[in-house]
């Protein structure tokens, strides 16, 4: 049986167009492999953020970061090219940034801002008629701020500890002085006591008679003391 000429036209078509299909449906399939997790899942202000990319081949081309909806060179971050000797290469939505390309393919925002937030798309070229891409969305909130409720009980606290240590100092100062006039005071007196001369004793063992009485028997005492040393000499 011998297939017509026409009909043979109609079947190379078909089968040319069924390869054509297949060829381009292959990178989509492809491209649903790749998948980006965020490192932490909700980053706050001034928090480091990795974009780690799963599903990359071990062989690419170059890899582009874009932050935008769409991917072109305004929304343009970075192109790493892994065969260079400095592979990442700065576009004009770098700005002020600080981000660090992997060979990976992931990427690393370093002191992320809430003006960071928005839609980060990948797109990893295998060759030229292959990009596998993937993206997702960030969001940088800022930092909680704590109610000024919560710092009541340790304000309180402090201020607590503070008149308590106050008071202690101010007792403990006040005892110190009151032991240093004391003492000063006790001393002074033994200063100012002065025991009998030598020689009173003699006649004011027992303190008897009025003083007066007492001092002319010790002054006639004395004198008999004189005269004695006079006649010896």
């Amino acid at each position: 049986m011998k297939i017509p000429t026409r009909t043979q036209g109609h079947f190379s078509k078909s089968l040319l167009l069924s390869a054509l299909i297949l060829a381009l449906w292959m990178p989509q399939g492809s491209q649903a492999a790749l998948h980006i997790q965020k490192i932490p899942e909700q980053p706050q202000k001034n928090q480091d953020l990795l974009l780690s990319v799963q599903g990359v081949p071990d062989t690419f081309q170059d890899i582009n970061w874009y932050l935008g909806e769409e991917t072109y060179g305004g929304t343009r971050l970075f192109t790493y090219i892994p065969e260079l000797l400095r592979p990442q290469r700065d576009g004009s939505a770098m700005k002020q940034r600080d981000i660090v390309g992997f060979p990976n393919g992931s990427m690393l925002l370093r002191r992320a801002q809430p003006t960071d937030s928005g839609t980060y798309q990948v797109a990893i070229t295998i060759n030229p008629a292959w990009t596998m891409k993937a993206k997702t969305e960030v969001q940088v909130a800022e930092k909680h701020k704590d109610l000024p409720g919560a710092h009541l009980p340790m304000n309180a606290g402090i201020v607590a500890a503070i008149i308590i240590g106050s008071l202690a100092a101010g007792a403990l100062l006040i005892g110190s002085i009151a032991c240093l006039l004391v003492t000063r005071g006790w001393r002074g007196q033994s200063h100012r006591y002065r025991g009998p001369a030598p020689h009173d004793h003699i006649g004011l063992r027992a303190g008897r008679g009025s003083p007066k009485e007492n001092w002319m028997q010790l002054s006639k005492k004395r004198s008999g003391w004189w005269a004695g040393k006079a006649t010896r000499w």
